[in-house]
């Protein structure tokens, strides 16, 4: 299931594993995000390493195991730069692990890559989307690792920290005779189903006791028949470090199928072992364990997700505003106390209180009421929160106070109170946990966890994400599809040196630490760059002595490159430094400098807006990367005023006119050029500039498709709206025809009727003058035109006298100049 896990085998000879024979992995053009306000790194998941994300981080955050690791030195588990040698011993699996913890204390990186660890596993692309049990896991982990720190210092690393033992024994009623049988484990396997919680199924399997009695009889080695029996199980060698699997999931053998137990199943933030032990004399810090870490199943039995809730023990990660937060509440309920009655001597007043209980144990809170009452203040809802402080002054009397397993209640510890019947912590072992003030039923009493205010830096590491929780949020994991599903807990007596107290760097040796300060140095520099890259926008700057204006746009006088400067600058900066830099590279320039918005048209350059607010970021104005800036005085350009914005842009036009006869090539029927106007032109300025006296425009709004369906003319109401009102754009086409063209145009729909036709130039001679000079004049025509259409066409062009149109008519000439008839 986890690939070749074990496969670093027991030459200790690497096989170079990491990456052997693949192609590396492409990198990301961007350096990774640094880390978030936690100062905590997360870890990337590879597809479906959530389950491995976890529990590397719960050993991470284990001090004793990370700093056990890191005492091995490159002497002892090689170097990953031998890793390739044929013949070298080098441990790959604990040198990945050693450099991922690095990575994830020192590395200023949000989360940190597990693929070069995954790959000395020998997993493959495949079993990193392969989702598996973290139970599991856990075991082979270790199992791994104790394989690869054979013939180091720290070949007993997992058997010191996590190694304990059971023993099993069975009792003759008759011959008192006692059989045993031992079992090593590293972590407990409990029950989930039929219990409310963790120290139930823990008395179950550590202090119920089995009987053979009746039929089922026990055949005892010492009488050697079948006798009375009874079997029982103890804790005999508790580890430092407890993990305890919970069986949330079963099989249903009605049903066939697994499911996932959800029901509540509380746990305590503290736990004391006594009642599990073998041995039950030595100091009660013996037994006592404190949780730091929960991993968390969320989903099915078919799959899911899992995250990890984790104590950060050396205080490495940032909870401050959480930690703000409860202190500010617990101020303000002190402060409660304090205005409401001065208490003098507490101590004195606390321990009177709990004298008067004898022997039992009564709830924080209760203690807090009879505390008031004691000094005359009544009870109040508004002094709930006061639970917080009062348990913190508690607990920092442990000489004095003892609490409860679930730290809910409190008492006298045995020389400080007057004799009972039995101690604190109720333990009558022969009676059942209900007679023992320890309440199994988590339905009418379920186990607290302390207030938000005490335990601190706790943090949910979800994969790649980080961030503080409340303690009190365990409690949100009793039950239901997201649940818990591992514990750790580590003994309380486990204290840490105040140097390792928010240090990251404790206890990793030197050949890390400078790889891990290079790796920074180098992430900062591509974070620069890439910064840069990101906010470094190009800058063109257009220079007004390096133009003129001609034909309604500004147009290079030198080549491009000449009249164009490039300038980079970060768009974080502001239009006053934007200014100062263009004034430090034209140190020639004199007198005002003003920067407009320039863009390139077809008719050529335009300006726009001007920049102003020199106190503005160039991003806020909204300069983008590629801008065009053009450089002046803000009023003309060589001796010419320039008009500025979208009222003013140029627009280039194609202007259409009915070729001559022969003009053009074949097939073609018009003349085309190109004139430029301001958008904001008249249509009638257009008409005058363009068109003859009598003449007609018409627009084509396709562009340069001549078909005549898409022709329209313009009316006389048109010639008051402005060339861009109407529609006319960079490449519009208008179509100019003279008065005696005009017949190829029907009025009534505005629309052109002809051109879906060959046009043919007509030669007209008029032989109606008397002073025997010919001239000539040509008509367009096309197949469908009518002869006194023609007629009428040449008898103006000819400027006849009007009577002589009824008078006259159409003769054809031959091809030797004979009149033909009419």
């Amino acid at each position: 299931m986890f690939g070749d896990l074990f496969e670093e085998d027991f030459s200790f000879i690497s096989n170079n594993h990491c990456g052997k024979g693949k192609k590396s992995k492409p990198r990301d053009s961007e350096p990774p995000a640094p880390r978030d306000f936690t100062k905590l790194s997360g870890i990337k998941n590879q597809g479906g390493t959530c389950y491995l994300n976890s529990l590397l981080q719960t050993l991470l955050f284990t001090p004793e195991f990370r700093e056990a690791l890191f005492s091995l030195g490159p002497e002892e588990l090689g170097t990953l730069d031998d890793s390739s040698k044929p013949d070298a011993k080098v441990r790959i699996i604990p040198l990945q692990l050693q450099r991922l913890f690095a990575q994830l204390l020192l590395l200023d990186q949000q989360a940190a890559s597990t693929t070069d660890l995954t790959e000395s596993f020998g997993w493959n692309s495949h079993e990193e989307m392969r989702q598996h049990d973290v139970q599991e896991l856990n075991r082979i982990l270790f199992s791994a690792l104790e394989t690869s720190l054979v013939g180091t210092s720290g070949h007993d690393l997992i058997n010191r920290l996590y190694h304990g033992i059971v023993v099993n024994q069975i009792v003759c009623k008759e011959c008192k005779n006692i059989s045993e049988r031992q079992e090593d484990f590293l972590d407990l396997t409990v029950a989930v189903k039929g219990v409310t919680g963790l120290e139930e199924a823990l008395w179950n399997m550590y202090v119920e006791e089995e009987y053979f009695e009746n039929e089922n009889l026990y055949r005892c080695g010492a009488c050697d028949k079948l006798v009375e029996a009874s079997k029982s199980a103890k804790l005999r060698k508790l580890p430092p470090f407890l993990t305890v699997s919970l069986l949330r999931f079963n099989f249903d053998f009605e049903k066939c199928e697994r499911y996932k137990e959800t029901s509540c199943y509380t746990f305590p933030i503290q736990i004391n072992l006594r009642p599990f032990c073998e041995q039950t004399e030595m100091d009660d810090s013996e037994y006592m364990y404190e949780l730091f870490s929960v991993i968390i199943h969320k989903g099915g039995c078919y799959g899911g997700h899992y995250h990890v809730y984790i104590r950060d023990v050396d205080e490495l990660g940032n909870w401050q505003l959480q930690e703000e937060e409860d202190r500010l509440i617990e101020d303000k309920a002190l402060r409660d106390i304090e205005n409401a009655k001065e208490i003098e001597n507490p101590l004195a007043v606390l321990k009177g209180i709990l004298a008067e209980e004898e022997s039992k144990q009564i709830p924080v809170d209760q203690l807090g009421q009879k505390l008031l009452e004691e000094k005359g203040v009544s009870w109040n809802k508004k002094y709930r929160k006061q639970y917080g402080p009062l348990r913190k002054y508690l607990q920092n009397h442990p000489q004095i106070f003892q609490f409860s397993p679930d730290e809910n209640k409190v008492g006298l510890k045995e020389k400080h109170k007057l004799p009972f019947k039995s101690d604190s912590q109720g333990q009558d072992f022969q009676s059942s946990p209900q007679k023992n003030d320890v309440q199994w039923n988590s339905e009418k009493n379920p186990t607290r966890l302390r207030d938000g205010s005490a335990g601190c830096h706790w943090f949910d590491l979800n994969d790649s994400k980080v961030q503080p929780i409340k303690e009190k949020d365990i409690e949100k994991q009793f039950q239901g599809k997201e649940s818990a599903y591992m514990l750790f807990y580590r003994k309380s007596e486990l204290k840490r040196p105040p140097e390792a107290r928010g240090n990251p760097r404790y206890q990793i040796p030197e050949h890390l630490l400078n790889e891990m300060n290079a790796a920074n140095t180098e992430l900062q520099k591509k974070r620069a760059e890439c910064d840069s890259a990101n906010n470094g926008i190009d800058l063109h700057l257009h220079l007004s002595s390096c133009y003129k204006f001609h034909n309604g746009a500004l147009h290079p006088s030198l080549t491009w490159k000449e009249s164009v400067v490039d300038l980079t600058i970060d768009r974080r900066k502001t239009l006053g430094d934007l200014r100062q830099s263009v004034f430090q590279m034209l140190e020639s320039w004199e007198g005002d400098m003003i920067l407009s918005v320039a863009k390139s048209l077809p008719a050529g350059l335009h300006l726009y807006q001007i920049l102003d607010g020199d106190e503005l970021t160039l991003d806020g104005i909204g300069l983008a990367d590629g801008a065009d800036l053009f450089v002046w005085n803000g009023k003309e350009v060589g001796g010419t005023k320039v008009m500025t914005g979208p009222d003013h842009e140029p627009v280039v036009i194609n202007v259409l006119r009915l070729a001559e006869y022969n003009e053009g090539g074949k097939g073609q029927h018009f003349t085309e050029s190109q004139h430029v106007f301001s958008c904001s032109t008249k249509v009638a300025d257009l008409h005058t500039a363009l068109a003859p006296s009598g003449g007609i425009i018409l627009k084509n709004g396709s562009g340069l498709d001549k078909e005549a369906k898409n022709w329209e003319v313009f009316r006389e109401e048109d010639m008051k709206e402005t060339v861009k009102s109407v529609g006319l754009t960079d490449g519009c086409s208008v179509l100019i025809l003279d008065s005696h063209d005009q017949s190829f145009v029907n009025v009534s729909s505005g629309n052109l009727t002809a051109f879906t036709y060959d046009i043919s130039w007509l030669q007209v001679k008029n032989f109606c003058r008397t002073d025997g000079d010919e001239k000539h004049i040509k008509i367009t025509a096309t197949i469908e035109t009518v002869m006194s259409d023609i007629k009428r066409k040449a008898i103006r062009e000819l400027q006849l006298e009007e009577e002589l149109a009824n008078d006259s008519c159409l003769r054809p000439i031959s091809g030797n100049g004979k009149l033909l008839s009419p």
